[in-house]
């Protein structure tokens, strides 16, 4: 009889866990194991209170870790059952796993898990190679299994309406010193554990710019060259906008992102339009969709680049201390 999940199991699992994109890098997240289930909770030490007051960012960001744990248990041959916040007097308690029959992982978890290693926020201009109608298909399918929905936007009609709403609303977010301070207090020029290195910031935006950039350091380019003609865009949705809703479109939006890195494709999160409550409520209207947009993303074929770097699986691991 199974009596729950060990150490090394959680460790094993946490170290592909931790891979998962989050706000700045930022990595608000912990794991922790109990009455032998695996807990992923909030970390509110590495919050960002101007960029990400309502907790929002973070949820996502845990979700989207919980997603890594889920296929690094399923494909260990150990898979778990999930409850999204097991305890309601707790909110920094995102989900409870426990152990589930094992099983053989499936040729789809093991896909997924094989691109967790490679995915990686790319900042860089993509190509101008359009993404094929399977890619496409695949990554609309990707968030439906995790219960979200995925609109691309097709027409220059409709990305032009998204990239209107986008820049609104990062002007909107410039204007406030507390973000642009904050966002420069996660920007590194040294080698670091967390935050946003200098050299995967992509290019400085410019005025001419059809989507937004955010200023992570990176390089200056020449005054009026195009950032990229024509990116595919997509939002990513949810049923609505509880915390278990962001939860679930965490977790979404990582299966989203391995697909796409499987597929060969690259992506970046646009998330300014979803930061600015405003914004938000226009972006949900200018798509005509039931639900809550979570989450912009640009996706296309990309240069290959690196992924970024993650704080030792130790230091976000709470263990039971062995008695002497």
């Amino acid at each position: 009889m199974n009596t729950g999940f060990t150490v090394a199991q959680l460790t094993a699992a946490a170290t592909d866990a931790v891979r998962a994109p989050s706000l700045h890098n930022t990595q608000p997240w912990r794991f922790r194991l109990r009455d032998g289930g695996i807990e992923v909770c909030v970390d509110p030490l590495r919050g960002l209170p101007a960029t990400d007051p309502s907790g929002w960012g973070a949820r996502i960001a845990c979700g989207a870790a919980l997603f890594n744990l889920r296929l690094a248990l399923a494909v260990a041959g150990t898979p778990a059952t999930v409850r999204l916040r097991p305890y309601p007097a707790d909110p920094n308690v995102v989900a409870r796993l426990e152990p589930d029959v094992p099983r053989r992982p499936t040729p789809t978890e093991q896909s997924l898990y094989a691109a967790i290693g490679r995915r990686f926020s790319n900042r860089a201009p993509f190509w101008t190679d359009p993404v094929p109608a399977d890619a496409r298909w695949r990554l609309v399918e990707a968030a439906r299994a995790e219960q979200c929905w995925l609109e691309l936007l097709i027409g220059t009609g409709a990305v032009n309406a998204f990239a209107e709403i986008a820049r609104s609303a990062h002007r909107v977010l410039e204007r406030d010193p507390a973000y642009v301070a904050e966002r420069a207090a996660w920007i590194r020029s040294e080698p670091s554990p967390d935050g946003v290195p200098t050299a995967s910031g992509g290019p400085q935006g410019e005025p001419q710019d059809l989507l937004p950039q955010r200023g992570f350091g990176g390089r200056n380019r020449g005054p009026g060259r195009d950032f990229e003609p024509e990116p595919l865009v997509a939002v990513l949705g949810s049923a609505g906008n509880t915390t278990t809703d962001q939860i679930i479109a965490g977790q979404a939006l990582q299966r989203v992102l391995l697909t796409a890195t499987g597929a060969g494709l690259a992506a970046s999160m646009i998330s300014q339009p979803i930061e600015v409550s405003g914004a938000r409520e226009a972006l949900r209207l200018s798509l005509g969709r039931f639900g809550t947009p979570q989450m912009g993303m640009r996706i296309g074929y990309g240069q290959p680049g690196a992924t970024t770097p993650r704080r030792p699986v130790e230091e976000v691991l709470d263990v039971p201390v062995a008695p002497a």
